[in-house]
């Protein structure tokens, strides 16, 4: 098969609702590895319906890495670009800091470190799926802007890798798809409106 036949791997992330205890390690792992300020959290967990009994469930959130993203379409400097694995960067040296992807996003994924003067705020970071920056070499710069690129050596990002229920899961979308299945189909019943909690999250 030639290289322009060539189907690439869509890469997302999902959370599994129901195996997820907000335990905060994708987050504390994410900033770990790529040395962020404390102004900045690629990746945080909240919890929905929190103190309802029964309907309370947590969800680790960063860039959801859109197939049609929003903060792409709306940047007036085109520093975002879509890599053939689906993986959405931008490229730190264009960002004007105008905020309009934070706006657009609806996972708030984009970060701004700063608040100066007139409202600056500087430029963008945000989850890069451990892929680094523009620059295939992963140099010294790149690294200090965009973190590790994991995914350059082969290796999942830091924050599923670190997941302890395996709740995080990244990769092809189909792959992603098939291993949710199979844990729904495990149930015996379908989809279960209850989340797991501590007694069944560290199960199958």
């Amino acid at each position: 098969m030639s290289n322009n036949n060539v189907d690439f791997a869509r890469m997302k992330f999902y959370c599994d609702e129901h195996r997820c205890i907000h335990c905060d390690g994708c987050s504390v792992a994410c900033a770990e590895a790529h040395e962020l300020p404390v102004e900045i959290s690629r990746r945080k967990v909240v919890t929905v319906n929190e103190g309802k009994q029964g309907m309370e469930f947590s969800l680790s959130v960063a860039c959801m890495h859109c197939t049609d993203a929003p903060c792409e379409q709306v940047c007036p400097v085109d520093c975002f670009y879509i890599r053939q694995d689906g993986i959405v960067l931008h490229d730190k040296d264009k960002c004007i800091g105008c905020s309009y992807c934070l706006y657009a996003c609806p996972f708030g994924a984009p970060q701004f470190p700063a608040n100066g003067a007139f409202g600056t705020k500087g430029v963008m970071d945000k989850c890069t799926m451990c892929a680094g920056g523009p620059d295939d070499t992963n140099s010294e710069h790149e690294r200090e802007l965009y973190g590790q690129n994991r995914i350059a050596e082969g290796k999942v990002p830091v924050c599923a890798a670190m997941c302890s229920t395996k709740a995080l899961l990244v990769g092809d979308a189909e792959s992603i798809s098939n291993i949710y299945r199979e844990r729904v189909m495990s149930f015996g019943h379908g989809v279960q409106s209850m989340p797991y909690g501590w007694d069944k999250a560290y199960g199958k």
